[in-house]
């Protein structure tokens, strides 16, 4: 196993997913039901599990199609388009 492999991909997915909309449904989730901690934590891990099964699925699929590279530039462009759109959004409100 490539330790450092793993240790990127932990990083940057736990990174990329604090504070987003996932775990913001999630935490309303647990607030709601504080008794059900252990569920929402058990659905919510399984979902993410299930969602990050289908990219890995997908990822492999457009690979055997698209450069790597060149889906990764696309990502990065996309990402960034994104976040300029949330910034204006939030300037704008």
């Amino acid at each position: 196993m490539d330790l450092k492999a793993l240790a990127v991909i932990f990083v940057t997915v736990f990174m990329a997913e604090l504070g987003d909309k996932t775990q913001l449904a999630t935490v309303v989730f647990a607030a709601r039901s504080p008794e059900s901690a252990w569920l929402v934590f058990v659905a919510a891990s399984l979902a993410l599990v299930c969602a990050a099964g289908l990219a890995v699925l997908a990822g492999s699929f457009v690979a055997r199609y698209i450069d790597p590279r060149a889906l990764a530039i696309t990502a990065g462009i996309a990402f960034i388009l994104i976040g300029a759109w949330t910034v204006i959004a939030a300037l704008r409100a």
